[in-house]
């Protein structure tokens, strides 16, 4: 087990932390800090605008600008080749894949980007 207050190991059912002090009733106990360490999530704290999302959805969904911008290159490639590969003949498949998928975004259907983290508005 770790201190709660410096972080250092102290041992089980000792009382005090040898560093700073601190009583065994100022930490957590075990099982919790390790359920805590695994229930972390990604957020960089600068989330994606759904706005910008939906719009690059509908403007720009033959290319797969959208799905890049939230980081779903599996599906954002297979956009752009469809459209490239095709010489454009394909693109109006993937024009409207991006239709929908932008309005989807803006309609809140879709609220979060590849990593998890929400899409603010």
């Amino acid at each position: 087990m770790f201190c709660k207050q410096c972080g250092k190991p102290i041992e089980d059912g000792q009382e005090l932390c040898e560093e700073c002090k601190a009583t065994a009733s100022q930490n957590p106990n075990p099982a919790q800090t390790n359920y805590n360490a695994n229930q972390q999530t990604v957020n960089n704290g600068a989330g994606k605008s759904k706005i910008a999302a939906g719009l690059l959805g509908i403007f720009l969904g033959s290319l797969g600008v959208h799905n890049f911008y939230l980081g779903y290159t599996g599906k954002a490639v297979a956009q752009l080749l469809i459209t490239l590969l095709s010489c454009g003949f394909l693109a109006v498949i993937s024009e409207v894949w991006g239709l929908i998928e932008g309005i989807m975004i803006l309609t809140g259907s879709v609220n979060t980007d590849a990593q998890g983290n929400p899409l603010k508005d």
